[in-house]
């Protein structure tokens, strides 16, 4: 059962992302949001943990929020960008919605 989780607490503040990775089953995916997006960053410490999730996750953030914090040209571009269609695009296509907090 493929599930999409939601992370929207920054890495540095809270341990959901890491929680995240370390029970996300492959072939799951993981959307970045609100404070989560800083760790789409493709530089940092969590550049690498981002970059290992790659290999078993697809791995996602959402545009507006990537915007509103000046993000931009920081971005790993292994992240894919998603506007709120896209967002609503993938709780459809997965099995289950996780949000982490």
């Amino acid at each position: 059962m493929a599930i999409l989780h939601l992370v929207n607490k920054s890495p540095w503040e809270r341990n959901a992302l890491s929680s995240c990775l370390r029970l996300a089953k492959p072939g799951s995916a993981l959307l970045l949001i609100e404070d989560g997006v800083y760790a789409a960053q493709r530089a940092g410490d969590m550049a690498a943990r981002i970059e290992a999730a790659l290999g078993e996750h697809k791995v996602f953030a959402l545009q507006a929020d990537i915007d509103a914090r000046g993000l931009n040209d920081r971005l790993n571009p292994s992240v894919t960008l998603v506007d709120y269609d896209g967002f609503v695009q993938l709780a459809t296509e997965y099995d289950k919605v996780q949000s982490w907090l």
